[in-house]
């Protein structure tokens, strides 16, 4: 053996085991294991000594190996549903507010996330948990792509480490905003900004059943204040903003205008909006108006949009939850909702 192989080789470190933790900190080689893993079992002085020595050796959990040893792979997987032929981009800003949420809550926890858009029938895939992949999957998108919804319902079946946000269906893990009382809280906003003929722009007969929720929670506070709700009004068009603007065309050319609507998506309310100021109706002079969905592109609105905002720090933890421990209680969880008060309302 050459000087310059010696030399090379005293150079280059062995690798250090956890035995050689072991040794340095005077315990067990599987003390040192449940110590870095966080074992209650273990004191904490122990538990010190044993990441003081870690440090001192340079060594570096195999975090693959832990995983194998432990079963668990310390993934979230998230599917976002996406309308059949449509691309990422075009995803409700919603949901991409929502995903970011639960991406954030995994990474607080410590989880990594694993994040998939489909849309094609062809190519929806579930079985991340079956094949090692995710420790739970969290399913949200569009309610509109039915297909997808009943293959991972169909999914949940055999697996039940799945949890849905605003589902089309009832009998599995599908977490919701606070429906009904954001739409109490829509009414009771313009109610005491003093406009009286309130109506709801939403298709309440569609599958996206949270809009027949928020027209129920508006129904109930027009009833407790003495006055009659209006049907809703649906409108037409391909998209969310299109239906919007012709439900509140229909609504002012119609016998009784209102004076103010509660959309039951933001999108819907800036299609309203924009309809509203081509006709030259005075916001919020002369009519007032309050979405659902916290869209951060609500301020950019002119005037800017008031609207109901579900915790999408609190929906991401009740979807992880319900995904890692399913739990009959998973199936009617609602997440709790708060005003954000902008310029689309009198005060």
């Amino acid at each position: 053996m050459t000087d310059e192989t010696q030399a090379t080789q005293r150079k280059t470190p062995l690798r250090v085991r956890s035995y050689d933790v072991a040794e340095l900190a005077g315990v067990s080689q599987s003390t040192v294991s449940r110590a870095l893993a966080g074992s209650a079992a273990i004191t904490e002085a122990t538990r010190t000594r044993v990441v003081e020595a870690a440090r001192k050796l340079g060594y570096q959990i195999d975090d693959r190996a832990a995983r194998l040893r432990s079963g668990r792979t310390e993934t979230i997987a998230v599917v976002v549903i996406g309308q059949a032929g449509a691309p990422p981009s075009s995803v409700n800003p919603f949901n991409f507010a929502l995903l970011g949420s639960v991406c954030a809550e995994a990474a607080d926890r410590g989880l990594h996330s694993l994040v998939s858009f489909q849309s094609e029938e062809e190519r929806f895939f579930s079985q991340f948990v079956e094949r090692g992949q995710a420790d739970a999957v969290i399913v949200i998108g569009t309610t509109t792509n039915q297909p997808a919804w009943d293959y991972f319902r169909a999914a949940n079946d055999g697996q039940p480490h799945m949890a849905f946000w605003g589902s089309p269906f009832d009998d599995h893990a599908a977490i919701r905003s606070d429906n009904m009382a954001g739409g109490r809280l829509a009414v009771d906003v313009l109610l005491g900004a003093g406009y009286r003929r309130i109506a709801f722009i939403g298709d309440t007969t569609s599958s996206q059943r949270q809009f027949a929720e928020r027209y129920g929670g508006y129904c109930a506070a027009l009833g407790e204040n003495g006055l009659e709700p209006l049907a809703a009004a649906a409108g037409s068009g391909e998209t969310r903003q299109d239906q919007g603007r012709t439900a509140i065309a229909d609504l002012l050319d119609g016998g009784e205008p209102p004076d103010a609507v509660f959309a039951a998506c933001d999108a819907m309310a800036f299609g309203a909006v924009a309809e509203l100021r081509a006709r030259g109706v005075a916001l919020p002079q002369d009519f007032g108006i309050i979405g659902f969905d916290g869209l951060g592109g609500g301020a950019l609105c002119e005037p800017p949009l008031t609207t109901i905002e579900p915790d999408f720090s609190a929906a991401a933890k009740l979807l992880i939850d319900a995904g890692l421990d399913p739990r009959e209680d998973a199936l009617s969880a609602r997440v709790p909702v708060r005003l954000i008060e902008r310029a689309s309302v009198r005060r």
